[in-house]
């Protein structure tokens, strides 16, 4: 036994050894190392050989930072982003500005998909000090961390000067400074706070109507989205969009929605080769991407096209929901179930330079070697001319028509088009795997990986392929088995098989949806009893009794100079909605009158804001058509449960929650429902439940769309 502790031990001692003169081997390439290089993000790792002394945010750093007195510069940024790398390779690359960094300040670089509290936080005074916000972020702090300047990219001259003139006011005047970080702060800390709502509401579908009216003024309804570039795909926006169009009979939403996505799908911010989105367009017709990719962008949007195929049966929704998953499955997932964050903007070219898009684009030479004879019907459909030209006589593909329309105009069969089509992108994925790829960003983040893990559900629920319910429960349990904690809560992330950081709101709120719409596809209750426990877990680490709503961070991590409350419905919709519509559809599996409580609580507080500005809170008005129309509990028992599921499943119905099983349940939805030998469909509003159905075509008669109030 001693002998074997004995081998054990050497193996142990000689791996670590080895390991660490591999470290030491790689760092003796690079004239600079500072103290990224101990950090596992992607972004992180990208600067561990700047000579800038860059440190990883820490209570340790900050404790440096006052007891050397020196103003701490904030960097943020994140893996995939393009003026990310082009400031550093301006600046921070650069050894002058790095000797300026160095003996002035305290600089800090923060992965913001990492650490979404601090990002939050220092967003916020970014926002306040110049009314934009983006990334890289760029913020100089006072030692304790009160911001008192920032902004977002920033050439070398611009950069040199602010931090000099910074520098030399702490130095002369530090006074000015921490005045003006006090007001800052203040600022941002009444920023975050929310107020609770008393006044009596009666959830109307005039208050929809109303509060869309002001957004159909943006609306651009040549090219679908907004009028303005850029352009983001903001899937809460249009899955919001959809449902009001159906429940409100309002056509021309409906079909604006429709536009919307049908543009989104023919535009270059579509990937045509290799499936999957964009993160945004840089102009108003969807052609230009800025092409960095991004799960969570691909989670929503494989959810919205599912459903607006549930709704229209449309095969070009279905069509961009299986190569986006293809894609996913392909660049995107790792062998354990896990799903990877994002690929970059940006990559080596032939030349052997970084360019962005360089892995996507194509120059007509190439196109017609590639494709020989094909190139002219290929050139008309993809427009490699002056509508899909975009620079240096570079293109990226875009569609005009579609296939039916073109097939008519070209005279040649859909089917035989399709076929031409699928051809071509298989020859052009394979000529372009020769290429020099994007960087991955290989880090796993709870959130993202919930989001989609439910894109994946929904598209599994909309057209039943098995795949894509394999691929969910993987993911599903990666998150049980590698991201929930002993004490019932969740990590936020995972990287080189290690999980880290504690979870946020947003990891949280994604699982718990995610695991609810995992149930309804499988009818394993499970899923639904272990969203339940971590909702209590987030009622007990993040709920606050003054608000009625949920902080971003738990009670358990360290304090920033502000503790956030996040509700605006942005690209991701925010965590407080997310989890108001958990809580909401919980009290109905559970028989829970709190949860429902505190959710109509949650929404009330927002609805001064969102009858303002209802693109920034579409999600917390997806939960209002819930209360403004007839919201079914629909319950089915009996041996063909599962079967009958499915099939509703399949259609668009966003306004129920399914439960099935196939014996008795302990869930109070099935109380007294089960009958031997009958498979039985019950409907319910509120509690009052029609007589029970045997065939979904009688159900079908029994729920309705329409608003009602």
């Amino acid at each position: 036994m001693n002998k074997l502790l004995i081998i054990l031990l050497t193996i142990l001692i000689f791996g670590t050894c080895k390991s660490q003169e591999n470290k030491n081997k790689q760092m003796e390439k690079f004239k600079y190392t500072n103290d990224l290089i101990n950090e596992t993000s992607p972004y992180l790792l990208q600067h561990a050989h700047n000579p800038v002394n860059w440190k990883a945010w820490s209570p340790k750093t900050l404790e440096y930072a006052k007891r050397e007195n020196k103003l701490l510069i904030i960097s943020v940024g994140y893996s995939a982003c393009h003026w990310c790398h082009v400031m550093e390779h301006e600046s921070f690359e650069d050894t002058s500005v790095a000797k300026l960094m160095n003996d002035n300040f305290i600089s800090i670089k923060i992965d913001r998909e990492e650490r979404p509290d601090i990002d939050q936080v220092y967003m916020s005074s970014v926002q306040i000090m110049t009314g934009r916000g983006g990334w890289p972020m760029n913020v100089i702090a006072l030692p304790d961390g009160r911001p008192v300047w920032g902004g977002t990219y920033f050439p070398k001259d611009r950069w040199i000067s602010a931090l000099e003139q910074l520098a030399k006011m702490w130095k002369n005047n530090p006074e000015k400074l921490i005045e003006y970080a006090e007001g800052l702060t203040s600022k941002i800390k009444q920023s975050d706070i929310v107020h609770i709502n008393k006044e009596e509401t009666d959830f109307t579908s005039n208050f929809l109507r109303l509060s869309i009216e002001k957004w159909e003024n943006n609306f651009d309804q040549r090219n679908g989205g907004t009028g303005q570039a850029p352009k983001f795909p903001l899937p809460n926006n249009y899955a919001l969009l959809l449902r009001y169009g159906i429940q409100a009979n309002d056509e021309e939403i409906k079909n604006f929605t429709l536009l919307t996505l049908d543009k989104m799908a023919f535009g270059g911010i579509y990937d045509h080769i290799g499936g999957g989105f964009a993160r945004y367009s840089t102009d108003d017709k969807w052609h230009i991407p800025h092409f960095e990719k991004m799960l969570y962008d691909n989670g929503q949007l494989v959810s919205l096209y599912s459903s607006a195929y549930a709704l229209t049966k449309k095969e070009p929704y279905k069509d961009i929901v299986f190569e986006t998953l293809k894609f996913i499955d392909r660049e995107l997932t790792a062998g354990n179930g896990a799903f990877y964050s994002s690929l970059d903007a940006d990559s080596k070219n032939k030349n052997g330079y970084l360019e962005e898009g360089a892995f996507y684009i194509w120059t007509k030479e190439e196109l017609k070697s590639i494709l020989g004879s094909d190139f002219e019907l290929f050139k008309e459909y993809y427009n490699i001319n002056n509508y899909g030209k975009w620079e240096n006589g570079k293109y990226v593909l875009i569609k005009k028509y579609s296939d039916k329309d073109f097939s008519e105009e070209y005279n040649i069969s859909l089917d035989k088009l399709r076929i031409k089509v699928n051809e071509w992108k298989k020859i052009l994925l394979q000529e372009r795997e020769k290429r020099n790829r994007p960087g991955l960003d290989d880090k796993t983040l709870t959130s993202w990986n919930a989001i989609m893990l439910k894109g994946y559900i929904d598209a599994y629920k909309a057209f039943g392929t098995k795949h894509f319910l394999d691929i969910a429960l993987k993911n599903a349990d990666f998150i049980v088995e590698k991201q929930l904690k002993e004490d019932g809560g969740l990590y936020h992330n995972h990287k080189n098989g290690k999980s880290n950081i504690n979870g946020y709101l947003e990891d949280y709120s994604t699982v718990i949806d995610a695991f609810i719409s995992l149930y309804t596809a499988t009818m394993d209750e499970k899923w639904l009893e272990t969203a339940n426990k971590l909702t209590a877990y987030s009622f007990k680490h993040f709920f606050d009794e003054n608000s009625g709503m949920f902080f971003f961070t738990s009670d358990e991590d360290h304090d920033l100079i502000s503790r956030n409350i996040e509700t605006y419905d942005g690209v991701i919709s925010s965590s407080n909605s997310i989890m108001a519509t958990n809580l909401f559809k919980l009290s109905h599996y559970f028989d829970n009158k709190m949860y429902r409580n505190v959710s109509e609580q949650m929404l009330k507080n927002i609805l001064p804001l969102a009858k303002q500005y209802a693109s920034g809170f579409s999600n917390w008005l997806m939960f209002y058509c819930d209360l403004a129309g007839d919201f079914y509990e629909v319950v089915v028992t009996g041996e063909d449960a599962l079967s009958m599921a499915k099939k509703i499943n399949k259609m668009y119905s966003p306004n129920i929650i399914l439960a099935a099983s196939i014996s008795n349940s302990d869930l109070p939805l099935f109380q007294n429902r089960f009958v031997p030998d009958k498979t039985l469909i019950y409907t319910c509003i509120e509690g009052a439940c029609k007589l029970p159905v045997e065939k979904t075509e009688d159900f079908l008669k029994e729920v309705s769309l329409d608003f009602h109030k």
